[in-house]
């Protein structure tokens, strides 16, 4: 696994020479969400697309 020093120097690279702090931040932010989003499947497991369909039916009306 890559540190997070590492990940900020893939990222920047990744990005357009002429983005902005702005831009900076917000794909930081999502690198960040994305990775809060896996280590928490991981320790509460995720759910099937049924199970999810099932969730949500109680709240769309079909």
């Amino acid at each position: 696994m890559s540190t997070a020093k590492e990940e900020v120097k893939a990222l920047l690279d990744k990005l357009p020479d002429d983005c902005s702090l702005e831009d900076v931040q917000y794909h930081l932010y999502v690198v960040e969400k994305i990775h809060r989003g896996i280590e928490r499947a991981g320790e509460e497991g995720t759910l099937t697309q049924d199970e999810v369909e099932r969730k949500l039916g109680k709240w769309i009306s079909k």
